[in-house]
């Protein structure tokens, strides 16, 4: 189930449980800045095939940084 979560949380969820980073902006923008390890799976893209190459069993993190 989506919930938001603190950056402290993202940390700990990186380093202790394997979590998955996931950047849902366009690919021109994730090109210009992202999280490194982040992979980018476009928001406009996501579904069922894009979301099962990821990991179930590690959590995943979904993030879009918009400094517009």
């Amino acid at each position: 189930m989506p919930e938001t979560i603190l950056r402290d949380e993202v940390r700990r969820l990186l380093a202790e449980e394997s979590g998955q980073l996931v950047d849902v902006l366009p690919p021109t923008e994730y090109d210009d800045e992202h999280i490194p390890g982040a992979v980018n799976i476009p928001l406009k893209r996501m579904d069922g095939a894009t979301i099962a190459e990821l990991d179930r069993s590690s959590p995943v993190i979904v993030y879009c940084h918009d400094a517009a």
